[in-house]
Parts: C-alpha cells; structure tokens; sequence
C-alpha cells in the first residue's frame, strides 16, 4: 500500500532528491536570477518554459515577483528599503525566516509594479502559473507519492518545498551579506560564501555578483568555480542560450606616457580590478610598516580595515587606525589616495576633461610619492587597454 512506481535503496532516495532540488537550484539561478532579474543571457523559449514549468511544480514561485523583489534588492541594497537585508533585520531573522520577509515584499503592489517589468506576460502566466501558483506544488506533491511511494514521496516532497526557502532566502540573503570573504568592495556587504559554487548553483559567489550584478557568469578568479555557469556554456554550445554580459577582464597594453581619455574609460570600466588592487597594495604597506617597527602589535588587527570606508571601520578601532596613519607617512599617503582614486569615478557631475585632468594628477602623485605600491598601481592604470 505504500509502493510507489519504483522500489529502491534508502541512498537511492536521498540521491535522486539531491538532484531533484539541484534542478530547482540551476531553475532559480539561470531563469529567475540571470536571465530574468538580470538579463545578463536570453534562453531559447523551449529552454526558458521548462524552467518556468519546474519552478511552478517544486516552488510555487511566481515569475514576476523572485525577479521584483530582487531588482528592489539590487537598488537599496543593505538599507531600510532592502527586502530582506541582515544588516537591517538582523542575520537570524533572515536566515530563518527570509522566506517570510519575502512573502511580505511579494504583496507590496509597489514593488511588483516599479521593478516587475519584462517578465512573462502570456496566456500560461495569466492564466495558470500566478493565479495557481499553489496549484504546481500540490501536483509535485501527487508526483511523487506516486513515483516513490506513501512514504518516501511525501518526505522527498517536503525536502523539495524547504530547499529554496532556506538555502536561497535564508543562507543567500542572510549569510551572503554577513559572512565570507570579499574580492571587491561595492557599497554594500555582500560576501562570498565559498569559492566553489556548486551546491547553491554558483550563487555562493555572491560578492562577485553584486559587483557585476549583470554578468551571466559569477566566478571571478581561476579559483573559483561557478557551475550555473558552466550549465550556461553547455546550453550555449547547444545554441539553447546566448550571453549577453560578463564582468570586464582587464586588459594590458603598452605604458601610456601620459593619461588620455582611453586611460579614463578603461579605469572605470575596470574600477573593481583596481580597488582590489589597491587594497592588496595597502596591505603591503602595512604589512612593510610594522615590520620597521619595534611596538607592531598595538597596530595588529588593522589590516582589514585599510580598504574599507571610514564609516565602516568599528569605534574601537578608529582610534588605533588613526594613530597608526599618523605615525606612517606611507601608509596614510597611500590610505587617503584611495578615496581621492575612487572620486574619478563617483564624480558624475564633472565633465571628461576634468576628470582626465584629475586622473594625470593622481599618477602624478602616486608615482612621485615614495611609495613604491602606489607607483607600481599608477603605471597599471596607465597601461590598461580600451575594454
């Protein structure tokens, strides 16, 4: 009475509601989150509905609202305007609950209307998928009692209807922005989980992601691994997809004498790669300053906290970091010139000649300032080709 059309070891079980829920996984990370949300690759239409079908069958998620509420995500991002950001709810109610932060953000009218556009709007859509978006998950659910059984299909059932609530809204939202570690500083605290994104689709990377939030691909260096990717290439080798976006890889050329409006255009368009830099290059002074000195542990813990903006750095530490920077003409130099770099960029009320008058005036500096990282980082910039 409780057979199913299959009869299988327990481990068999286990390993077909893996797959099961990785589909569901690259369903959300290719369709919802870069195809939709982002419109970093366009789908062939076959590919794009299967999609669509899956999720409405193990999600019950309607198109129009994953792809809202996260655009809203993207643009107040870790402010009181975010739909389920930690820094503004706190990391245990996002991580345990953010599926209820985002039911909540789903009613919002607003949100739906101002950030919901271009998503499906056809005759299955309006008439099937969001009207009956519960109607998908109680049709999983006869599935697989039929397929595995009275007993294994329920609970295979169960795991599938959790698997995106908490590993997506929970462990994404909430520890993507609390804990990890972070290739590039954007203005916000996302964080990347681990290098390998394999178990959560390639969205473990998702410091990466909000730095090129309209890239198809989430890896950055050759260390990391970004499998949704990967999916992505096989459907494109199979002309079932086409990349439209990935993040900017710098470009070397030849040592320009001096900067040019090229110089300009590349310095923004690869503005992470040379904030990165910097903060390596800051840690290098560091590390090169308290070697000199005898009294270098009541500076220790600092290093961090070089790169990041003054408002971030915790009141117990401002104090030793100021010291330190007072006591260290190289290091202060090359920790005020970072901010004054990033103004090139940030200044958007100053015409192209001006700024290519305030970048020449920056590797000016940095390269008569004694500071050897800073030369070094001034004669990249001038090298970097047009993207």
């Amino acid at each position: 009475m409780h057979a199913g059309l299959v009869d299988w070891p327990w481990w068999a079980y286990v390993l077909t509601t893996l797959a099961l829920t990785h589909v569901t996984i690259a369903s959300v990370t290719i369709f919802l989150h870069r195809h939709q949300a982002h419109r970093a690759l366009d789908l062939h239409p076959v590919v794009a509905h299967f999609f669509r079908l899956w999720l409405w069958l193990s999600t019950g998620m309607v198109t129009k609202e994953w792809a809202a509420i996260h655009r809203k995500h993207h643009a107040k991002c870790d402010t009181a305007d975010d739909p389920h950001s930690p820094q503004m709810f706190g990391i245990n109610r996002v991580l345990w609950g953010g599926v209820f932060l985002y039911v909540k953000e789903a009613r919002n009218a607003e949100t739906l209307q101002r950030y919901g556009r271009g998503t499906p709007d056809d005759w299955l859509e309006n008439h099937l998928y969001s009207p009956w978006h519960k109607l998908g998950i109680v049709i999983m659910l006869a599935i697989d009692t039929a397929v595995f059984g009275a007993l294994a299909g329920p609970l295979i059932w169960a795991v599938q209807m959790v698997w995106i609530p908490f590993w997506a809204a929970g462990v994404i939202n909430g520890l993507g922005h609390f804990w990890g570690y972070r290739n590039f500083s954007p203005a916000d605290a996302s964080t990347n989980l681990c290098p390998w994104g394999i178990f959560i689709g390639g969205e473990e990377l998702h410091n990466n992601h909000h730095t090129f939030a309209t890239s198809a691909k989430l890896s950055i260096h050759w260390y990391e691994f970004d499998i949704g990717w990967l999916y992505i290439r096989i459907l494109a080798a199979l002309h079932l997809a086409q990349v439209k976006k990935v993040a900017p890889r710098p470009r070397l050329g030849t040592l320009r004498p001096v900067v040019d409006f090229d110089t300009l255009q590349a310095v923004i368009v690869y503005r992470y790669d040379v904030l990165s830099r910097y903060a390596e290059s800051l840690k290098q002074v560091y590390r090169e300053e308290l070697a000199k000195r005898h009294d270098g542990d009541r500076f220790r813990g600092l290093k961090r906290w070089l790169a990041a903006d003054a408002g971030a750095v915790p009141q117990e530490l401002r104090e030793r970091l100021e010291s330190l920077l007072g006591e260290s003409r190289a290091l202060k130099t090359a920790y005020s010139m970072r901010q004054e770099l990033a103004a090139v960029w940030e200044r958007s009320n100053a015409s192209g000649e001006q700024l290519v008058k305030a970048l020449q005036d920056w590797c000016e500096r940095a390269e008569s300032s004694g500071v050897r990282q800073l030369r070094e980082l001034s004669m990249r910039l001038r090298s970097y080709a047009p993207a």
